[in-house]
């Protein structure tokens, strides 16, 4: 299924106080229990003026959709094409040769 970064313009965002942020993480959570397996928040990270999010989902319309019933803005919504991290900068190896094995002859057992 689909990965998306959804990005939400909060203005001082990270001045939101742990009780707000708990709000946020709980009407988040009850949006998603009412739309049902097909969309899985992963995680949000919280900026300056921004919350930018994670989700599997199997469209962008639904993760919109999840905006609009929990109160929260989807100024953009990403899908995520691929991932990359400092692994991906190492040369690709060739894999290691698969082990023999020794057949046996029926007359030697």
């Amino acid at each position: 299924m689909p990965k998306y970064i959804v990005e939400r313009e909060i203005l001082n965002a990270a001045a939101l106080s742990a009780a707000e942020l708990r709000g946020i993480a709980k009407r988040t959570c009850e949006v998603i229990q009412q739309l049902g397996p097909r969309i899985q928040w992963v995680m949000s990270y919280v900026t300056e003026d921004k919350l930018t999010c994670v989700y599997i989902a199997p469209n962008p319309d639904l993760i919109r959709e999840h905006a609009r019933r929990g109160g929260l803005p989807a100024d953009r919504v990403l899908e995520v094409w691929n991932v990359i991290d400092p692994t991906t900068a190492e040369p690709a190896e060739p894999a290691p040769p698969l082990p023999t094995s020794r057949a046996t002859d029926v007359g030697q057992i």
